[in-house]
């Protein structure tokens, strides 16, 4: 397949015979997640598990940055457009069970800033490598809306709930090494090295017996599909916050570079 045809926001290589390299590509913005990769990124991962020709994806972002999160345009235009919040709802519910369904094994390269739908692939990964000073943060709270995307699925299942509670309700980052250290990633290696293990990882999943290996991610993955009903709440939820005023207040101190000021009552 000439992948590169096909997308704007994404580019390909392979490194190593049967290991295809997909790079998230938002030059100049830290790979930031604009409406063009956030389709993208949903529906790649269909096309990577048709095709025979790949063994095993390296996902990293360009510049040692994977991700800095959604693009505050995109996010302004889900607020004010109800059509365009339906459709990327669709978006992030097919880049999940993307990623989660995909047969081939996917190892992630974790440099720099790794946020929002960015982070989805990253932690959804089968294998993730990340290095000691990326900087991790799911960054739904101060954006002012719930924590869908990913994380309701899968950090409680990596981390343990005590310490997903602490890091999404407080926003607060972690550092490759700390992320390592509660099982939120595989590895953590230096910094300058971890392109370099991921690669090495993604090799030897190229060279096992392929059925095997898929059997039995298959079968490890419906560990994350029995969290799909827990997902789906926590997504709906989070598009539910975007028709709110939290969220308008949350993008307009990003904005503004400024600590956000969101209401003090709720009515839940």
């Amino acid at each position: 397949m000439n992948w590169q045809q096909q997308y704007q926001r994404l580019r390909f290589s392979e490194p190593s015979e049967g290991v295809l390299e997909v790079v998230l590509s938002n030059p100049g913005r830290l790979n930031a997640t604009d409406s063009r990769m956030h389709r993208e990124l949903a529906y790649v991962w269909r096309d990577i598990d048709a095709d025979e020709g790949v063994g095993a994806v390296l996902v990293r972002g360009e510049g040692g940055a994977f991700s800095s999160g959604g693009d505050f345009t995109m996010i302004e235009e889900m607020i004010r457009d109800h059509q365009t919040l339906l459709r990327v709802w669709k978006e992030a519910r097919d880049l999940v069970y993307g990623v989660v369904n995909c047969g081939k094994p996917i190892v992630a390269a974790i440099e720099g800033p790794a946020v929002g739908a960015g982070l989805a692939v990253a932690l959804l990964a089968d294998i993730s490598v990340v290095g000691k000073r990326a900087r991790i943060v799911d960054g739904h709270m101060r954006l002012g809306v719930a924590a869908g995307d990913h994380a309701v699925m899968v950090w409680p299942l990596l981390c343990g709930l005590s310490k997903a509670k602490y890091y999404l309700l407080l926003n607060e980052p972690l550092s490759g090494e700390e992320a390592e250290r509660i099982g939120l990633v595989s590895r953590c290696v230096e910094d300058e090295e971890v392109y370099e293990e991921a690669l090495k990882i993604a090799i030897r999943l190229t060279q096992g017996a392929p059925t095997a290996i898929r059997f039995t991610k298959y079968a490890l993955n419906n560990w994350l599909r029995m969290m799909g009903p827990n997902f789906d709440t926590s997504l709906a939820l989070e598009f539910m916050g975007f028709l709110g005023p939290d969220a308008r207040e949350g993008l307009s101190s990003l904005r503004e570079k400024r600590p956000p000021r969101f209401e003090r009552k709720s009515p839940i």
